[in-house]
């Protein structure tokens, strides 16, 4: 049980009530460990970024229990363990990258020296340490997304959650950054929740994908996605990434069926 990160059992989640009562999870049982890569991927509105959303502590569930390192999700909040990146980077356009990563050590009270060097070596590792002084509305689409993730882990949050962060990129700009999110986890060993549509992009991403079915969403099953490190686009010609990407689109038919 240590080295759970994120503990879900029996979560549901439902929004209104009466004629207006819409039930978005039902039952929802998970054990994310320590290190894991995990997508949550199904249809439009099975409850995945609402899921995400209850780990954040931006929702609370309806039912059931759930347990983000060790903690309630609001004390794990409060103490700052996650993380997150939305679809959008959600910069503020009169901060400069430097300032945009190091806000949340600036809300949290620490000392100029000690963020500024944090967002030295946030910037290196999204491999804009070039651009700290850029503003984000001169940085392309990706670029910003890249500060998001490195203000998101500015204060080294154990759990990194991601919303559909590449939905809005197009495919070959998205196929880097997955390069660079790979690249990112593996160096930092931050545990990633990760929202996407994609299949291709959850199993190239994932060290498992959690297949969810339509409202109210439950977990239909979990694919093991063994592939190794480091994967590029080598992985994405092979074999396994084919029979894997079957695996998962299986799993998702099977789970609009029942």
């Amino acid at each position: 049980m240590s080295d759970a990160v994120v503990l879900a059992r029996g979560v549901g989640k439902v929004f209104g009530a009466g004629a207006a009562r819409v039930e978005a999870l039902t039952g929802i049982d998970l054990r994310i460990d320590q290190g894991e890569f995990i997508s949550l991927i199904g249809p439009s509105g099975c409850g995945k970024s609402t899921l995400l959303r209850l780990i954040g502590d931006l929702l609370q569930p309806s039912t059931g229990e759930l347990i983000v390192n060790g903690k309630e999700p609001r004390q794990a909040r409060l103490d700052r363990d996650y993380g997150i990146v939305f679809q959008q980077a959600t910069l503020l356009d009169w901060r400069t990258v430097r300032a945009n990563v190091e806000l949340p050590l600036e809300i949290m009270g620490v000392p100029k020296e000690e963020r500024q060097a944090r967002a030295t070596e946030m910037l290196s590792l999204v491999q804009l340490q070039d651009f700290a002084d850029h503003h984000p509305w001169q940085l392309s689409g990706g670029m910003q997304q890249r500060v998001a993730i490195a203000r998101a882990l500015s204060f080294r949050p154990a759990l990194l959650l991601m919303d559909e962060p590449f939905g809005a990129l197009d495919e070959m700009t998205r196929e880097l950054m997955q390069q660079e999110v790979l690249r990112i986890w593996t160096e930092t060993e931050t545990t990633v929740v990760f929202v996407t549509h994609s299949i291709p992009e959850a199993v190239f991403l994932s060290t498992r994908v959690v297949v969810m079915s339509p409202r109210p969403g439950r977990i239909s099953q979990v694919v093991d996605v063994p592939l190794p490190h480091p994967r590029d686009v080598d992985t994405r010609e092979s074999d396994d990434y084919y029979r894997l990407i079957t695996e998962v689109r299986e799993a998702l038919r099977r789970g609009e069926e029942r």
